[in-house]
């Protein structure tokens, strides 16, 4: 067979699958398309004059909140402000305190990317839907199954018409199918981690696709050393792309008298942690800062401690609370929206979290607005804390080292409670300009 003749059939099929899958009752069994064919389409598609953009991957973005999300949501936003640089045509409704100026010249203004979504369909809310910069694809699909095979044949079809120069893979758990079509076809990927998946030894597959990535983006030193070590990785490969914080959305300001008058905290010095309240997940450490309560207010007899989040193990700590005398210090919030936790953070005297942490974006939000934070000693908190520089870091499992750094925050004696200076501190390394600039340089945009 003639080899574009061959190219031309193929390029056929997988615009036909993309189009027709989702009406298709068929198992993933029946449907099977030779690489080694399409390696072959490589030249043809070259003369074809195909556009090399970026291409990311994503698990899911819009339909849930977290912190992956969020830190995915500053991703595209910054290359969007990095593709239309000097071009004016930015149509992003999100705020920004920081200048548009990133400290380096870009390549060129004219970047743009294809976005893969495994999980979000197009009724989500997306922000980014009109930038020109980002095209975006949505697989969510019933059953599961059938929305995994509809990414993987829209992925190779992709792969192989637009000759992406890059490939972002946005999760782990899509990294074996990111190596399996990129490989072949000499197209370099990056695996994007974030924590926790990554800190433990990985099945073959997985750690295999690992070793196969040009680059492997981490968002602290401790996440990256963690996976390095668990899983035999080439330390090398790894760049550090860390979690950022907008200096408009957090920001100091009037305390909400609603937040006050509801959580009844008139007069009080406010303790705060945000974290889910998970029975299996309690490495917030929300109820060791419960058992430091009794000596927190032995010297502050007007101390409580508000804490923000929904979960199953809400009862436990309730329950845990009312045996240690302090029932009545301490204030579950419940669930609070994004845009009502900006202005929460004002209440705080001090944010709380003695976790292990893959980075910790709270720290960032509470120290942008000027609050002082406590954070674990052993985990990714490191970095927005800035080895200690800009916050307390202590044993993460210790009621007695909370309570005494709490006072010495309630103290406010020390530089670290030195609201402006802290978030001048925290801007300046995590601001919204260094996050471009920084993901500018991984991504190359620069010169």
């Amino acid at each position: 067979m003639n080899e574009n003749v061959g190219a031309t059939a193929f390029l056929r099929l997988s615009r036909r699958s993309e189009r027709e899958l989702p009406y298709w009752n068929a198992s993933p069994q029946k449907l099977h398309i030779n690489l080694r064919s399409a390696i072959m389409c490589k030249s043809f598609i070259k003369k074809r004059g195909m556009e090399n953009k970026d291409l990311f991957v994503f698990l899911e973005i819009f339909s849930v909140e977290g912190g992956i999300q969020s830190y995915v949501k500053d991703i595209l936003k910054a290359y969007v402000s990095l593709a239309t640089e000097g071009s004016g045509t930015t149509n992003y409704t999100g705020n920004s305190a920081e200048s548009s100026s990133y400290g380096g010249e870009l390549k060129s203004a004219a970047k743009n990317a294809d976005v893969f979504l495994l999980r979000d369909d197009r009724q989500c809310e997306n922000p980014f839907e009109a930038e020109n910069a980002l095209t975006f694809h949505y697989f969510k699909t019933m059953p599961a199954w059938l929305g995994r095979l509809r990414i993987g044949v829209a992925l190779l079809g992709h792969l192989l018409r637009k000759r992406p120069r890059q490939v972002f893979c946005g999760h782990i758990n899509l990294a074996p199918l990111v190596q399996l079509l990129c490989e072949p076809l000499k197209i370099p990927y990056t695996v994007l981690t974030y924590g926790k998946e990554v800190w433990e030894p990985l099945p073959p597959k997985y750690r295999k696709a690992l070793d196969g990535a040009r680059r492997i983006w981490t968002i602290s030193r401790y996440s990256g050393d963690r996976a390095c070590q668990s899983n035999g990785l080439d330390p090398q490969k790894f760049q550090l792309l860390p979690c950022s914080v907008s200096g408009q959305l957090f920001a100091p300001g009037p305390i909400p008298t609603r937040f006050i008058e509801s959580y009844q905290l008139a007069g009080a010095k406010v303790l705060m942690t945000v974290a889910r309240l998970w029975s299996g997940d309690i490495y917030k450490g929300v109820d060791v800062t419960i058992r430091a309560m009794p000596a927190i207010a032995e010297f502050c007899p007007n101390v409580k401690y508000l804490v923000v989040g929904r979960g199953d193990d809400k009862p436990r700590l309730a329950q845990l609370a009312l045996d240690l005398g302090v029932g009545d210090r301490v204030v579950f919030a419940g669930f609070v929206p994004s845009v009502e936790l900006r202005n929460l953070y004002r209440v705080a005297d001090a944010y709380i979290m003695p976790s292990q942490e893959g980075f910790g974006i709270v720290y960032l939000e509470a120290m942008a607005c000027g609050i002082p934070v406590l954070a674990g000693d052993a985990d990714g908190s490191a970095d927005p804390l800035q080895d200690g520089k800009l916050g307390w870091r202590v044993p993460h499992r210790d009621p007695e080292a909370v309570a005494a750094a709490c006072i010495e925050i309630l103290k406010g004696n020390d530089r670290r409670c030195d609201g402006k200076w802290l978030r001048e501190m925290t801007l300046a390394a995590f601001g919204t300009d260094a996050f471009t600039k920084c993901l500018g340089q991984l991504v190359d945009f620069y010169g």
